[in-house]
Order: structure tokens, then C-alpha cells, then sequence
């Protein structure tokens, strides 16, 4: 992330409304559902090519693959946690703003912010690793005759 995002965000994340981090907030949740979900779909388009290959190598760069799909499973699993438990602490602050933990909500909201950005590059990263596996692994092991049936 640049400078100047990371700067433009923290300046945001410091002088936002409750309100607005709690929609910011809901936002990050929806997305990391639909990440959580497009993992699911990952994980299953592995298992579907791991069933055909023959090539030893091509079985551990699978093996390297999926134990990296569940660590971003596990990853996006911790982050929803997490923001659900910011979002009722949000919800306190929107209620009563007066409440004590003003410096430390904003602080952990931008710790959430950087944590959301770093498994959103991870998980891209992973997705265009899964795709070109998958391509490989279809051309190395002759499948694309099979897997058209």
C-alpha cells in the first residue's frame, strides 16, 4: 500500500463518526464472507484436478497449494471473528460516544484495516497461484480430454 493511501486512510480512520467506521466496518465483513466463500470454491476446484494427476511433482505443488488455501481459510475465519467483536464494540461507541476506549477503537481499527489488506493481497496472490497450478497441471498431465467430459 503507498504512503499516501495508508496516510489518507488513517487520517480517516482517525477523524471518521462511529457510525461511519461501523459501516466501513459491515462493508469488510461482507467482503471477507465472499472471500471466505471464493476460498470454498478454490479449495474444491483443487480437489477436483487432485483426483487425476499421476505426476509426483504435481502432487506436491497440490499439497503446497491446499496447505496454503487452508491457511487463508484459517486466516479469513480469524478476521471475521474479529470484526464481528469490533463491530458490537463499535456499536457501544455509536450508543454513547462517550465511552472510555476511544484512542484504542481507533488504533485497532486501523490495525483491522492494515490486517484486511494484507489477506486481501495474500488471497489474489493465492487465487492467480491456484489458476496457473491449475492450467499446469491440466497441460503436464494431459487432462483437458478427460475433464471435458
Amino acid at each position: 500500500m503507498s504512503d499516501r493511501k495508508k496516510n489518507n486512510q488513517t487520517s480517516f480512520s482517525k477523524n471518521a463518526k462511529w457510525e461511519e467506521l461501523y459501516v466501513l466496518t459491515n462493508y469488510w465483513k461482507s467482503d471477507l464472507e465472499f472471500y471466505r466463500d471464493d476460498l470454498s470454491f478454490l479449495h474444491h476446484l483443487v480437489n477436483k484436478y487432485f483426483l487425476w494427476i499421476t505426476k509426483s511433482e504435481n502432487i506436491d505443488i497440490v499439497k503446497k497449494l491446499k496447505n496454503s488455501l487452508f491457511g487463508l481459510k484459517e486466516k479469513v475465519k480469524a478476521l471475521l471473528e474479529t470484526i464481528l467483536e469490533h463491530e458490537v464494540r463499535l456499536g457501544y461507541l455509536v450508543e454513547n460516544p462517550n465511552y472510555a476506549d476511544h484512542d484504542f477503537m481507533k488504533k485497532k481499527h486501523a490495525h483491522l484495516e492494515e490486517e484486511i489488506a494484507q489477506f486481501v493481497k495474500s488471497f489474489r496472490n493465492n487465487r492467480m497461484e491456484v489458476f496457473k497450478i491449475t492450467e499446469y497441471i491440466i497441460d503436464s498431465e494431459k487432462l483437458a480430454g478427460i475433464m471435458d467430459d
